[in-house]
């Protein structure tokens, strides 16, 4: 039996396909497995039993990864789970920018008492009339499962879609629409593009990328969304671009004290995956990553530990081993697979001698060790 605990609601739906060899706890220091949405795990006290954290989600910036990675817990996330909640509320941003509708909402509300409003909004209109998007070109920072399904939206809208991703794949590459054009230098997002979204991690090498020297390499009145993570963007250099002029719109889904009171900015209060279907595919995901690695010790979707898919279990006993640095010496004989993420080790062993868990755990560069019985 394992101990679950849900740091944040969590779906349900999700849930449910526990099953009854999982129950639920109020109590995170007695699980084996956490779930988790926006809860800030950073200052949260880690207990040895803990087993894996799973992320209803893509982002886990508010997850240690790194500490939990030294103590041979894995992170899951749920990568595409939430993409087409977030690639829809990226075609609303463009649009809400594109066109003025906050302004002309704003203005029935104020003028609401008004009985001929009819006739004033005829002649006030003007003040809120926009752009449309046809024809226009938007550039994709970021081919994941997010932007590109908004490049391919952006087509199917009679947009022209350029992409940037220095880390894309080839099989990634050849699941993208045809039509999407794909550069490998942020350069040429930025001189083509009338609309630029920002679909990346935050990392040490991406914060704060959209900076002054980035925004001056863009087209003058660029409309820029940012649905990812708000310390991508430099909020100082975004700010003096719109009152220069030179960014029209900044839509944000990231409110901070400087986005909140930005002038040109539409900020949301972080809405991207706040939708029914895309909490449930979260969860799901999240849940049978969790469930996978209980019962079978496999590992996919980690952002801090190597992915390894085992099998079904061929011995009496399965040694599931999470190391820091070589393989240690002295793990048992049998049928293994073995991975690595960098100084992240993990090895999986079925055997039919039953382990010495406590030896296993206590060996150099051991993190983790448990034993899965057939």
């Amino acid at each position: 039996m394992f101990n679950y605990a849900c740091l944040n609601p969590i779906a349900a739906i999700g849930l449910d396909r526990f099953g009854a060899e999982f129950a639920q706890t109020a109590d995170a220091a007695d699980a084996q497995f956490i779930l988790v949405r926006s809860a800030d795990m950073h200052e949260m006290p880690v207990s040895d039993s803990l087993l894996a954290v799973g992320r209803a989600g893509a982002g886990v910036n508010n997850i240690p990864i790194e500490a939990m990675a030294e103590k041979g817990i894995p992170v899951f996330n749920s990568p595409g789970a939430n993409a087409n909640g977030v690639k829809e509320l990226v075609l609303c941003g463009m649009l809400l920018a594109s066109r003025d509708i906050y302004g002309g909402i704003s203005w029935i509300k104020e003028n609401a008492a008004d009985p001929g409003i009819g006739k004033s909004a005829e002649k006030a209109k003007k003040a809120f009339a926009g752009t449309e998007i046809k024809g226009k070109t938007l550039g994709v920072i970021g081919l994941g499962a997010i932007g590109a399904q908004v490049a391919s939206a952006a087509i199917a809208l009679g947009m022209d879609a350029v992409g940037y991703d220095p880390y894309l794949s080839e099989e990634a590459a050849k699941r993208l629409d045809p039509q999407i054009t794909v550069t490998t230098s942020l350069d040429d997002i930025y001189a083509a593009s009338d609309y630029i979204t920002i679909h990346v991690p935050a990392l040490d090498s991406t914060k704060g990328m959209i900076n002054a020297d980035a925004i001056a390499r863009m087209k003058d009145g660029v409309i820029f969304l940012n649905f990812a993570r708000d310390v991508l963007v430099n909020d100082a250099d975004m700010a003096a671009a719109l009152a220069s002029g030179k960014v029209r719109k900044y839509v944000s889904d990231f409110p901070n004290a400087a986005s909140a009171n930005m002038p040109g900015a539409i900020v949301l209060p972080h809405l991207g995956a706040s939708t029914a279907e895309s909490e449930d595919n979260c969860a799901i995901m999240a849940v049978d990553e969790l469930k996978a690695f209980a019962q079978t010790g496999s590992i996919v979707n980690s952002v801090n530990f190597p992915k390894l898919v085992v099998g079904e279990q061929t011995a009496k006993y399965r040694l599931c081993v999470s190391f820091k640095g070589d393989e240690p010496a002295g793990l048992p004989e049998g049928k293994r697979l073995l991975a690595k993420r960098g100084d992240i080790g993990y090895a999986v062993i079925d055997t039919d001698t039953e382990p010495d868990i406590a030896s296993v755990a206590a060996a150099p560069g051991v993190t983790k060790a448990r034993v899965i019985f057939k």
